[in-house]
């Protein structure tokens, strides 16, 4: 069993790194963005990566190294199933409809002119997002017809920039009013830098065009249910609007009491990630009346996302009790699977052979 992990500070592997040394197990870290990377991979039993949205790099490859390592029999964290529709809230439409997920409505469109027809057509607000990003910076409330027509115009003419340095900035503002710390004074400070020195994303991420997203907008919801569901286990967070907002992604404003969150939903939560077949699945679901919709999904989300969850359900609704680390659980499932595929390449193979005895009858061979 040879473990790789790519290791990038501040990601999962800062923890999976810590749970093989204090376990004793060998692993070898790698750098998935090196050219020469299947040669380095030609003796590996498993790869663990953790890329994200953040990482504009990965995004241009990690899917496409994923399925050719599958391919050749190699397991990854996350695999094809857990990944594929990783920040692409289109794929995850599609996907979620698929398997008859209760999703809130969503529509794209890929012309203007099939835009322009449905919003002449339909009520308003809806909700407006880019194909990707997190938080919520690029999530509008589209009040009116003609707000819905100005942004389908600028979809399929100038697009939209997938960071919105502006709209970063007025979250990090929401930040500093939040915690009113050094930090979060400092992430402004940065925001205002940015508005100048854009970072290597907004240097070289395309805009977002050709297509436009819509959602129904669910009224009288105050906040989200976050579930994260990772093998046999689940945790949960209750996830708070600001105030006078809608959107409940990236306020901070989060409660784990289990007591809030129903065990029916929690039911539904690991239903999904069965039905995807995924190793780690974050369900974002609101509520519609009493029936829990899905916003969107995503296979990973900040390391310490739930540092301050007080324990995790099992998959038959039993609590377990006390402060544990996701990403742990990920590396722990993952070097089981491993050594489950080292067990049976190692069984010998049985060969069904025939011993010919003195009863069985025989041919006679012609002599003539």
């Amino acid at each position: 069993m040879n473990l790789f992990i790519n290791h990038r500070p501040g990601s999962y592997s800062d923890r999976w790194l810590d749970y093989c040394q204090r376990n004793s197990i060998p692993f070898k870290i790698i750098n998935c963005r090196d050219t020469d990377i299947i040669n380095q991979l030609v003796d590996c039993s498993g790869l663990m990566w953790h890329w994200d949205l953040t990482d504009f790099r990965a995004a241009l490859f990690a899917r496409q190294l994923t399925i050719l390592l599958e391919k050749k029999g190699i397991k990854v964290f996350p695999d094809v199933n857990t990944s594929w529709h990783y920040d692409d809230k289109i794929g995850q439409k599609y996907l979620l409809e698929s398997i008859n997920a209760p999703m809130v409505k969503t529509y794209v469109f890929y012309t203007k002119e099939d835009a322009l027809k449905w919003a002449e057509t339909v009520s308003f607000p809806k909700v407006f997002k880019l194909r990707c990003g997190a938080g919520s910076s690029n999530v509008r409330l589209t009040k009116s017809k003609n707000h819905a027509k100005r942004l389908i115009r600028r979809a399929f003419g100038k697009g939209f920039k997938p960071i919105d340095p502006i709209g970063r900035v007025k979250e990090r503002f929401w930040m500093l009013k939040r915690d009113r710390n050094l930090k979060a004074l400092k992430l402004v400070a940065g925001g205002f830098a940015r508005l100048v020195l854009p970072n290597e994303k907004e240097k070289f991420a395309p805009k977002e065009k050709g297509y436009i997203y819509f959602q129904d907008f669910i009224p009288d919801n105050n906040y989200d249910i976050r579930l994260s569901v990772v093998g046999n286990r689940c945790f949960g967070a209750i996830r708070y609007c600001r105030p006078n907002d809608f959107r409940a992604s990236g306020s901070g404003l989060l409660s784990f009491d289990p007591e809030l969150i129903g065990s029916s939903i929690v039911k539904l939560a690991f239903d999904l990630a069965g039905k995807l077949e995924s190793q780690s699945m974050n369900f974002d679901f609101i509520l519609d009346g009493e029936e829990p919709k899905i916003i969107e999904i995503s296979y990973c989300q900040p390391v310490n996302g739930w540092d301050d969850c007080p324990g995790y359900w099992d998959s038959d609704l039993n609590w377990h009790g006390g402060q544990f680390q996701l990403q742990k659980f990920i590396i722990e499932d993952f070097i089981q699977q491993l050594s489950l595929m080292s067990k049976e390449e190692k069984k010998p193979v049985q060969k069904e052979i025939r011993i010919m005895n003195t009863t069985d009858s025989v041919n006679p061979v012609s002599t003539d």
